[in-house]
């Protein structure tokens, strides 16, 4: 449900602003052993009602955008959605975390249909550009998967990349604009 509503979105901001918005989406729901484990890491029961309550991304879904600004344009769009409510909004684009790790996350919760019953249950929305997408790979390959002795300098060097990529996507909507403008 969550990727129709983002092509709807791409297909009405790509009209209005006569360039496509959304270059990729893609979706996951994690496994049952996945859930557990994060269960674990965080201390709590292993149980499904507690999954339901401390767990935000059983469903993630991401949208890769060109622009940075672009962005917000899909977090606003999807707000203007009755049956998407917005519980919280993480602005690592605002506050990059110490990694350098830039995205802009919503937690949302979206009504699931049951055996007749409405459910609402909360999702994650991950919103990036290209090129944080990239970094953002890269990042998990190395470090978050792996957990490297050498973590602590592989992260310097990852942080230093993601100061390029923040002036890569600043530098790219610059250039969009400058492109507008002629």
């Amino acid at each position: 449900m969550l990727l129709a509503k983002l092509d709807i979105i791409n297909a009405e901001l790509s009209m209005k602003y006569d360039r496509n918005i959304i270059v990729q989406t893609s979706g996951r729901i994690k496994t049952p052993e996945s859930i557990r484990a994060k269960l674990r890491k965080k201390g709590y029961e292993e149980t499904y009602e507690m999954a339901q309550e401390k767990i935000n991304d059983i469903v993630g879904v991401r949208a890769v955008c060109s622009f940075m600004d672009d962005l917000y344009l899909v977090a606003k769009a999807l707000e203007q959605h009755r049956d998407v409510r917005t519980v919280k909004v993480k602005d690592y684009l605002q506050e990059p975390k110490r990694s350098g790790y830039r995205s802009l996350h919503l937690i949302v919760e979206v009504p699931i249909y049951f055996q007749g019953e409405e459910l609402w249950r909360r999702a994650e929305i991950q919103l990036r550009t290209a090129a944080m997408d990239f970094w953002a790979g890269l990042d998990h390959q190395l470090i978050y998967k792996r957990g490297l002795k050498e973590a602590k300098l592989i992260g310097q060097e990852l942080y230093e990349y993601a100061q390029i990529v923040e002036e890569l996507d600043r530098k790219m909507v610059e250039l969009r604009d400058r492109i507008a403008a002629i």
